[in-house]
């Protein structure tokens, strides 16, 4: 009998490890149309279902290390953007930190010097279902979406996902992101940290967390960004008064008609500026200086998403069929084109805390390790918001501040 049962067991193993590695492999991206030729790290993509009775579906992109930073021995990181509403694979993969960017032709691809997976094993994630390729069969949940819903279901897409990836259970696990992901990685994080308490060799190794340029605390995010833009010669001192006093610091949602007006006299004297860049020269095709894109999604001042003349791009690219069957993605068939970023998930959510800073406190208790890194040219969620949040949290300065140098420039 024991005989039998050993052979039963071994059976078992082996059915699970090959259904674990042929679902594995089905979602090896073999070439993307225009990409380089010889990359030397290996890519995945698909879908995991979070919930099966709503039928959401979310979309990932994961980009292993470089070969010759041998990518076994490399921490998994996942990458989130905001919005809300705003797709990972737009901004995060296309733009910001992945291996490729777009060519202006929106047909081919180049190499990212900077690419993060020179160093770790790179994982995006479209995140709530309704943003990107990621899907809902159930056409409210694109209604209802909020923080609470899209961190649990980043949860399941993680638990599910490791099945899949067998190899990457128990590795060090990051998670980051910028702007509104600013409470999309602390609130995973906080799911994430609480179910691995009493676990001695969790699944998900989660070591830390870190945001850029991130929403963290309404009231702080409020004087941050008047006065950076203020401060910085973008608004009269006039308008810095009127969104001062119009304009509730304590909430976000729901701007009276007073506060709505100043940060249309704010928009106007602003003009045609990068507002994530506000030194550089705008995309000519960018409308992001108009007031409407200004003022959609859930906080009256954000800008949605970044807007540089790479997004058409991303757009032109993401649509092409060829790039979907190669990706794995829009498997469903879905009746509207990707976009970056969705409008009816970002004017239609739900829920959204108005500080992260109870989570960094239990996080920081728990000694999970935090970076909060902020760009001092970005007019959205500005450095001036993330100093006021940070300083909040009254924790001791261990290290006097000093000049960050790159080559030998500050």
């Amino acid at each position: 009998h024991t005989t039998v049962c050993l052979l039963l067991l071994n059976t078992f193993v082996v059915i699970c490890c090959s259904w674990s590695v042929q679902d594995q492999e089905s979602d090896r991206i073999t070439y993307l149309p225009g990409q380089p030729e010889n990359i030397a790290f290996n890519q995945y993509s698909g879908y995991v279902t979070v919930n099966h009775t709503a039928g959401r579906a979310l979309f990932y992109w994961l980009t292993e290390a470089s070969v010759d930073s041998v990518p076994d021995s490399r921490p998994l990181l996942l990458w989130l953007n905001g919005g809300p509403g705003c797709s990972s694979i737009a901004y995060g993969a296309a733009e910001e930190i992945g291996p490729f960017r777009i060519n202006s032709n929106g047909k081919t691809l180049y190499l990212n010097s900077y690419s993060w997976n020179k160093l770790v094993n790179l994982l995006f994630l479209e995140s709530p279902a309704g943003v990107g390729y990621s899907y809902s069969n159930t056409s409210s949940d694109l209604y209802t979406a909020g923080d609470r819903r899209t961190a649990e279901d980043s949860y399941a897409f993680l638990v599910s996902w490791f099945e899949k990836f067998p190899k990457y259970k128990h590795r060090d696990f990051y998670i980051a992101g910028e702007s509104y992901a600013g409470h999309y990685v602390p609130q995973l994080s906080q799911i994430i940290y609480e179910r691995n308490k009493g676990i001695q060799n969790p699944v998900i190794n989660f070591k830390g967390f870190m945001v850029g340029n991130a929403v963290t605390d309404d009231y702080h995010d409020y004087i941050g960004t008047f006065e950076y833009w203020w401060t910085h010669g973008l608004i009269s001192d006039s308008t810095y008064k009127s969104l001062r006093i119009t304009c509730e610091l304590g909430s976000s949602t729901h701007p009276s008609s007073d506060c709505l007006r100043a940060l249309k006299l704010a928009d106007g004297e602003m003009g045609k500026i990068d507002p994530y860049s506000i030194y550089t020269l705008p995309c000519n095709t960018s409308t992001s200086s108009s007031f409407r894109r200004r003022l959609r999604g859930y906080y009256p001042w954000m800008w949605r998403a970044y807007d540089p003349c790479t997004e058409t791009y991303s757009t032109i690219y993401f649509n092409l069929p060829e790039v979907q069957k190669a990706l794995h993605a829009n498997v469903t068939k879905i009746s509207y084109s990707w976009e970056t970023c969705s409008n009816v998930i970002g004017d239609n959510w739900a829920d959204s805390p108005l500080s992260m800073l109870p989570i960094y406190q239990e996080l920081i208790a728990g000694g999970i390790r935090i970076w909060v890194f902020s760009g001092d040219t970005d007019s959205v969620v500005p450095m001036t918001a993330t100093r006021y949040s940070i300083d909040a949290l009254k924790l001791p300065t261990i290290k006097k501040w000093y000049p960050w140098y790159d080559n030998g420039e500050v």
